[in-house]
């Protein structure tokens, strides 16, 4: 292999912190890993992956999508997509027009925003960091020099959440850089490029919205995802004044000033008169005008996003409907339903109004088409694309829909029946008759997050080209499915969102069509922690699993994560140093367990990782293979929290689909 190292060498010890963590033992003596480092890519134990399964593999992987972002002063979209190894900044200023590249970093691109229309100049601010190191600095794309410069301070330090004031004059954003720890909102003067720091209360703080003369800045603090504090900056005085929550707590989503200033429009699950509410709805406020109005009563789902037209006309926002996104439009004042024209069913998002408020931008994406940028046409109720990406020449119509299945679990729901956990269930379409199906099992992460039915050419690679069902499960703790079910896995009932993946293993047994003695399970982050946790509680019943970036080890995840995550993750996991809480991660923690984990691993992991730090892979690979059980292991030295680059999340993808074809096909 040209370019490369390979040696065996014995396993090597790992310095790192840990939190009454202990290995149950020993790597076995004289046990050889064989390890090739190449580029900044380093594998132990994982064979050459063969030319034909990457060949096979190539049209998956060559499938690409484009994101709206906004829309540039000149009426053209301002688009993310990528041409080469990573996501860039592109314009489109027609229907199915040239997608023109602005920006050629070899790092990804994030958080762009496009100046209002008013501004006194043209461009965008992206966000930009180094090997996934999420230390992002802020940059300003010039529309008219195609120049672009650096407005951060180029340092250690996390800089995002940008929104700009009504005439470009104004950019506040969140910054780690008075401390490394605390969030802060800084405004800076985009004539002058003074910054100067507006909240430093503590904490992770966000800016939300300029008001319409630029004096008052909406804030709002984050606790956690359930719970979260709005507020508002004089800009002039610098007085920061918290609104009243009903019930002291609850979630806020975004917050934006109404036309007339003076009201606002925002999304939270606050209780209304003193009844708590599970669901995040679309609430209008005029202070003048008594309590809020809630416009979206009649979902009983959350409202994800909203968007004000600039024209102060109408208003849209989607709906999260069991995983589907529904879009919806208000004129306003009068907050009256506008007639949309018929979209696909899927996923939507990065809504953005035109300048001159008649059309309307927004991403779409479905299991069986990756993301495309789209415009309708307010008056004339029509939907066009505007971008149409590349599937690697591959027939869509043989790309699998997921279908919505529940399964029971352990416990009961409020009603007394079984509670029931939502899925998403792809089945290959051409399988043999009679023939039942290996399962793969994705269990997203965060573990606030949601699987849904968007893009994914890795399922439809299992489902399509190796026959592989994929069962991509809700557990407990997911979002979207009210606050109740959001906090049933909190601090000491973590495992029982482990339970429903048994559950899940329950219910694959009684399906005639697939096979309950091929099962693995893939997930990355949070979900990598759940794999893990799995194949330690139900190792006869898992043949193999894929750990991405995952936590082995609560203790050790929230000591030597990055200082400015460690109170927003204490707040879902709980507090490492609480004794009572320390010896719950001990006994819950796969790096504890690892003696119980007897299936073939596959552990993945970037080396910059903010979030999820590299230690936790190599102590739970250590820890496996002491066991004298084979790991595969995977280190991109230019990678952090999942991978960005096309050439890096290729290679995983490639020894994932050898990893499956050894040890779940055979």
């Amino acid at each position: 292999m040209p370019h490369a190292r390979i040696r065996k060498t014995a396993l090597l010890a790992t310095a790192l912190v840990v939190v009454s963590a202990t290995v149950q033992s020993a790597p076995a003596a004289g046990q050889d890993v064989v390890r090739v480092e190449e580029g900044n890519r380093i594998s132990e134990d994982i064979p050459a992956i063969p030319d034909a399964l990457v060949e096979r593999l190539n049209r998956y992987q060559n499938t690409r999508g484009a994101n709206v972002a906004g829309w540039l002063g000149d009426d053209c979209l301002l688009v993310a997509t990528r041409f080469a190894e990573t996501a860039q900044a592109h314009r489109v200023c027609q229907p199915l027009g040239m997608r023109e590249q602005l920006t050629f970093y070899p790092e990804p691109l994030a958080g762009m925003v496009a100046a209002p229309p008013r501004a006194w100049r043209q461009g965008f601010v992206f966000a930009k960091d180094s090997g996934g190191d999420e230390f992002s600095q802020l940059y300003w794309f010039d529309a008219r020099t195609r120049g672009s410069t650096l407005l951060t301070d180029g340092g250690r330090t996390q800089n995002n959440e940008v929104v700009l004031s009504r005439d470009g004059a104004l950019m506040a954003y969140t910054s780690t850089a008075r401390n490394g720890t605390d969030r802060d909102i800084w405004v800076r003067d985009t004539r002058s490029g003074q910054a100067r720091a507006v909240v430093t209360e503590g904490g992770s703080w966000g800016a939300l919205d300029f008001s319409a003369d630029g004096k008052r800045l909406l804030v709002s603090r984050y606790v956690s995802i359930a719970e979260a504090h709005p507020g508002e900056v004089d800009l002039d005085s610098g007085e920061l004044t918290m609104f009243p929550v009903d019930g002291g707590k609850a979630a806020f989503g975004a917050f934006r000033y109404a036309p007339d200033d003076r009201a606002v429009y925002y999304v939270s699950d606050e209780a209304v008169d003193g009844a708590p509410q599970e669901f995040r709805s679309l609430r209008h406020h005029d202070p003048a005008g008594g309590a809020p109005a809630i416009l979206s009563a009649d979902i009983p789902w959350d409202v994800s996003e909203f968007a004000l037209a600039d024209d102060g006309r109408h208003l849209a926002f989607v709906s999260n409907e069991d995983g589907i996104g529904r879009l919806h439009l208000l004129s306003l004042p009068g907050h009256r339903p506008v007639a949309l024209p018929e979209l696909p069913i899927g996923l939507l998002g990065g809504l953005a109004f035109s300048p001159d408020g008649r059309r309307l931008a927004l991403t779409l994406n479905s299991a069986t088409s990756p993301s495309d940028a789209y415009v309708i046409d307010i008056d004339a109720r029509t939907l066009t694309r505007w971008t149409r990406s590349e599937v690697g020449g591959l027939d869509t119509g043989r790309f699998v829909a997921p279908s919505l299945i529940h399964f029971p679990t352990f416990d009961q729901a409020g009603n007394g029946g079984p509670r029931m956990i939502p899925a998403f269930y792809y089945r290959p379409a051409e399988a043999a008759p009679g023939r039942r199906l290996p399962v793969v099992i994705q269990i997203h992460g965060g573990p606030e997050s949601q699987a849904r039915p968007g893009f994914s050419p890795t399922a439809q690679f299992l489902a399509n080209e190796l026959g592989i069902a994929v069962l991509v499960p809700n557990v407990r703790g997911s979002a979207g499915y009210g606050k109740t079910y959001l906090s049933l896995d909190n601090g000491p009932r973590r495992e029982d969102s482990v339970r429903d993946i048994g559950a899940l293993l329950d219910w694959i047994a009684t399906r005639p069509e697939l096979d309950a003695d091929r099962v693995g399970v893939y997930g990355g982050s949070y979900g990598g922690y759940m794999v893990l946790a799995s194949l330690m509680h139900y190792p006869e019943r898992i043949r193999a699993g894929v750990d991405i970036v995952g936590i082995s080890h609560f203790g050790t995840f929230l000591k030597n994560t990055e200082d400015y995550r460690r109170d927003l993750r204490r707040a879902e996991y709980g507090d490492e140093r609480d004794p009572a809480m320390a010896a719950l991660f001990d006994r819950i923690s796969p790096l504890n367990g690892a003696a119980k984990i007897t299936s073939p691993l596959f552990v993945a992991q970037g080396r910059n990782d903010p979030r999820v730090p590299w230690t936790e892979a190599e102590q739970i690979v250590e820890a496996v293979r002491g066991n004298g059980q084979p790991v595969w292991y995977l280190l991109f030295n230019d990678e952090g929290h999942g991978f960005r680059k096309k050439s890096n999340a290729d290679h995983f993808t490639a020894a994932t689909m050898l990893f499956w074809q050894q040890h779940l096909l055979k």
